[in-house]
């Protein structure tokens, strides 16, 4: 039976959004990468799933799933677009969405421009820990014990982020992502600081390789930027797709900003894919 599904993107970063509230998909990982494939499926950088949400306040159940199948554990820019969409279903301008890492509350902007609004999603607190990232081994997470020496924590997912003055070094990315440093994979950024409050990023996105944007790379490349010495706590991140703005603030509580637009709505017969 058909189904209904949003594309959307946030800043290039792009989405399929699936509504499973009332009728549970349980779609396998087969399935998930089938639909995700750019040449025989919709195409996306990740595909979305909303179903029941079982906190106290929350809309809906968000979950995350690489090209691969694999489930991650957040994604900034699609919280911004799943936010978006409860916005315009509800009326709602701040509301709550539950995923794997946590409750993330998110503040949707007006528009100011048909199908596009700009959401502030509170990514919550960025975990330092060697065991959160997690690393497979103590280790100093401002620098770790690899070549560049990058810096890590985890955002509800692991990142790594290398501080470069050419962003060619991010050809490392697909080797870094499966260094046995990282047991669970790792997403790896290259940022160049260009001010106090200015930089220059490139994500590889663990299970889906570089993409226009990575919400959750930016918080992280922000925050080891502060940690380290290297910039402002509050910064213009740009990235291939575009600008956002990531603060962490006072509370220490990562607040990330940015568009979410609609591309199309359309349908899909699961059915049609490999289980």
């Amino acid at each position: 039976m058909p189904i209904h599904f949003h594309k959307m993107h946030g800043l290039g970063n792009d989405f399929v959004v699936i509504d499973e509230r009332n009728a549970p998909l349980r779609l396998s990982p087969a399935r998930i990468s089938a639909l995700a494939d750019r040449r025989r499926g919709i195409g996306c950088d990740q595909f979305v799933t909303l179903s029941q949400a079982t906190a106290p306040g929350a809309l809906a159940l968000v979950r995350f799933f690489n090209p691969d199948g694999s489930e991650a554990g957040a994604c900034g820019n699609a919280s911004r677009c799943v936010a978006s969409l409860l916005s315009a279903e509800t009326g709602q301008s701040d509301l709550t969405i539950q995923t794997r890492g946590g409750l993330l509350t998110a503040c949707v902007h007006p528009a100011k421009e048909e199908g596009r609004a700009t959401v502030t999603v509170d990514m919550g607190l960025p975990r330092t820990g060697w065991q959160d990232v997690p690393l497979a081994y103590a280790a100093d997470t401002l620098r770790l014990p690899l070549d560049g020496e990058p810096a890590a924590l985890s955002m509800g997912n692991p990142h790594a982020t290398f501080f470069v003055q050419d962003l060619a070094e991010a050809e490392r990315g697909p080797a870094l992502e499966m260094d046995p440093l990282f047991p669970d994979r790792a997403n790896i950024g290259f940022a160049r600081i260009d001010a106090s409050d200015r930089m220059r990023l490139r994500v590889w996105e663990r299970g889906a390789g570089f993409t226009l944007a990575c919400g959750s790379g930016a918080c992280a490349a922000v925050v080891n930027a502060a940690r380290r010495g290297l910039a402002d706590r509050r910064m213009t991140v740009e990235v291939d797709g575009g600008e956002m703005l990531i603060a962490w603030d006072d509370n220490d509580h990562v607040q990330m900003t940015g568009p979410a637009q609609l591309a199309f709505e359309g349908t899909v017969d699961p059915e049609a894919y490999p289980k």
